[in-house]
């Protein structure tokens, strides 16, 4: 079923299967780079969302079999100047960070190319798939310039900092087996079967209790952000909410009475 709205998105497609939102950037005559207006477009996407309670995973993709986001729209950078390009990366993070701190899993399905602000928003995402076809990289130095929307800070998190430094350094472009093998992606899959792949991911995710994924979510992301010790007190704290809500009792319950759990969303 697609998605209505008042004023539908021009840069992407945004359809429903059930509780999974498939957001689908659709510039394929350019590799389906991103300019402003379809970072506009994806804010608003992954902000929708968020916000409605009957979609519970998001997938991430782009249109064809050639490039998921090949970078970003160089005509726009060239236009920019340094107050305008502060800007202009500020933008990008805020947008990318809307992903990234969603309560709900958000899946990068990643085919062919994810370069430059394409990486960046697979990085952004809570996991990757990508097809066999893939090719990922962060190559801004070529241009004289860097990862703007996030990537100097994502990758080494991801993959370690030597390994990312580098990528980014040599601006050396990864294909899918050994991103899978760095842990750029958790795994790889033939593009014909993408999709199909990532949406089973999110609904092996959506078995489990709603309130412990976005619990577990927000803890990760927490701990990223912080030191040890405090991320620690802050999963007990976690543990502890879990405790106060309708679902984890009846988790434990349900797993006692050798039973399906009944999972309220509260």
């Amino acid at each position: 079923m697609a998605t209505t709205s008042a004023a539908p998105p021009q840069n992407l497609l945004v359809e429903t299967r059930g509780a999974v939102t498939i957001v689908t950037v659709n510039r394929p005559e350019v590799l389906n780079a991103l300019n402003r207006a379809t970072l506009i477009e994806l804010d608003a996407a992954a902000q929708t969302f968020v916000e409605d309670p009957a979609q519970h995973a998001l997938i991430v993709t782009g249109q064809g079999e050639k490039s998921f986001i090949a970078g970003a729209d160089i005509a726009e950078l060239a236009a920019l100047d340094s107050r305008g390009a502060v800007e202009a990366s500020r933008f990008g993070q805020r947008v990318y960070d809307r992903f990234e701190l969603s309560p709900k899993p958000v899946i990068a399905a990643i085919n062919g190319y994810a370069l430059g602000g394409g990486c960046e928003l697979a990085l952004a995402c809570h996991l990757r798939i990508a097809s066999e076809n893939a090719v990922l990289g962060l190559p801004e130095v070529t241009l004289g310039i860097i990862p703007g929307y996030g990537g100097t800070q994502r990758l080494p998190r991801l993959i370690g900092p030597g390994r990312a430094l580098e990528l980014m350094l040599t601006a050396r472009r990864v294909k899918a087996d050994e991103a899978e093998r760095i842990g750029l992606v958790n795994r790889v899959v033939p593009r014909d079967q993408l999709l199909d792949e990532a949406e089973k991911l999110a609904l092996a995710i959506l078995k489990n209790g709603p309130l412990a994924i976005a619990a577990v979510l927000e803890s990760v992301q927490r701990g990223l952000q912080t030191g040890l010790n405090e991320a620690l007190r802050f999963e007990s704290a976690l543990f502890g909410m879990m405790f106060a809500s309708h679902d984890t009792p009846e988790g434990l319950q349900a797993f006692l009475e050798k039973r399906p759990p009944r999972f309220e969303r509260r």
